[in-house]
């Protein structure tokens, strides 16, 4: 049996701290463009330009930076319709083929989604009002859909080393969970 090395765990943290950091920043950052839009609409009759297409921009930075790290941790929603179904025993070889199955739908919307950002780019594809090129935001997503479906690859690998006896502790199954 073996464990898993720290090595791997560090850079996991530091990829989610560097992950969790830009898109906390980019989210204290529209809500600083929103208080200023509405203050300035509300007290000075003079909203700021734009605002609403900076703010889509940065919400769709938010949700696709945050995704690899709540893809890691397996905290998106679910539904526990199997758990009553598989016994305790073969509660990872269910986490397995939930997890390949995850990365094969994030694998196919990457390469989807990165066929938008180079279309974008060889039309030109800009924002309405202040022609910001979507093409790199559209780049940016499909980075983080591959990088995710790697991270659930990866989660699905450990579930199958612990779920076998090959991994002692530190995966996915052990307390505390995450190699």
């Amino acid at each position: 049996m073996i464990r898993i090395p720290t090595g791997g765990s560090r850079l996991g943290r530091v990829m989610q701290m560097v992950l969790e950091g830009v898109a906390g920043a980019t989210l204290f950052g529209m809500m600083l463009l929103t208080t200023a839009d509405v203050t300035g609409r509300f007290f000075f009759n003079s909203p700021i330009l734009g605002a609403v297409e900076l703010t889509q921009l940065m919400l769709a930075a938010v949700i696709f930076l945050s995704l690899p790290v709540v893809c890691w941790r397996e905290e998106h929603v679910s539904v526990d319709l199997l758990d009553a179904v598989f016994p305790a025993r073969w509660i990872w070889l269910r986490q397995v083929i939930v997890n390949l199955v995850v990365t094969a739908a994030l694998w196919v919307m990457a390469g989807r989604v990165w066929a938008l950002g180079a279309r974008a780019f060889s039309w030109g594809d800009v924002t309405e009002f202040l022609r910001i090129p979507i093409g790199y935001l559209i780049y940016l997503m499909a980075i983080m859909l591959a990088v995710s479906a790697l991270l659930t690859l990866l989660r699905a690998i450990c579930y199958l080393l612990e779920g076998v006896g090959v991994l002692e502790r530190g995966g996915p199954l052990s307390p505390g969970g995450h190699p």
